[in-house]
């Protein structure tokens, strides 16, 4: 008589099983946590050079009138509309649709986190480092063609363009592995870019803030995807709703056939 192996796993081990599956590892540096640590005191490095050194700011002032001189209706009309879709009311209204998506379409607790998660992190980001540099934004009287005049000690870094970097990783991970994960990838650049283009073109911000805004952005996401890696599977598999009790109901499911064909 054939005898048939004993199944000591449980449901709880089982359940952490099928997260562990479920929830996607992300891409990171080896030393993830250092090359956050070395981007973030780059930004700070940028942030007080240009507040130590006054011909700094005073050149790249030069760049923005520059640009505010040549304004076309065409450009004016994209950054513009830029300014508009990433800024935070705007920001949040399209991360909450995307996440809504994920969650009630595509029934996907986990990712929908995931996705919310990295997209805020350049907000996040960018208000710590503007609380501690507190660099004061170009003063519009002295553009030509202001376009959205602002003022306050909250131009370091740009929170749009950071935004905008977020939301491109945030997206690049949730097609990675994908026919789409290219296009994204690429896509999610040159957006970035050019959304990082539209607030000196406005006259909001100094080259060095947007520049700054891709370092603080990446340092947060690389820092969120090493925590994520390490802790996400274990939180997912704790939680008594979303993917911790769709991963125990498929745990005790998968159980009960095993007994049910070991009586057999």
């Amino acid at each position: 008589m054939r005898s048939h192996p004993k199944h000591n796993t449980s449901t709880e081990g089982r359940a952490s099983a099928v997260v562990r599956h479920s929830v996607p590892l992300l891409p990171q540096p080896r030393y993830w946590l250092l090359w956050g640590i070395v981007l973030a005191a780059a930004v700070l490095a940028i942030g007080f050079s240009v507040q130590a050194v006054a011909g700094l700011t005073t050149n790249e002032f030069g760049v923005d009138q520059e640009l505010s001189r040549h304004h076309v209706g065409a450009l004016t009309t994209v950054a513009m509309a830029l300014n508009f879709l990433f800024a935070p009311v705007a920001g949040v209204c399209i991360v909450l649709m995307i996440g809504l998506y994920l969650l009630l379409v595509r029934k996907s607790f986990v990712r929908a986190v995931m996705f919310v998660l990295f997209a805020c992190s350049g907000w996040v980001a960018s208000e710590a480092f503007k609380l501690i540099v507190a660099r004061h934004r170009p003063n519009p009287a002295l553009l030509f063609d202001p376009l959205a005049p602002e003022t306050g000690s909250n131009s370091f870094p740009s929170g749009h363009t950071a935004f905008a970097v977020a939301l491109a990783f945030a997206l690049y991970f949730l097609v990675r592995g994908t026919r789409w994960g290219v296009i994204t990838a690429w896509a999610g650049a040159v957006l970035a870019v050019v959304v990082a283009w539209s607030r000196i073109y406005i006259g909001v911000h100094y080259p060095s803030d947007v520049v700054a805004s891709f370092l603080a952005t990446s340092a947060a996401v690389i820092v969120l995807a090493g925590l994520w890696n390490r802790y996400a599977p274990r939180v997912f598999a704790r939680l008594p709703f979303g993917a911790g009790s769709e991963a125990r109901a498929e745990a005790t499911a998968s159980e009960a056939i095993a007994t049910q064909a070991h009586g057999s």
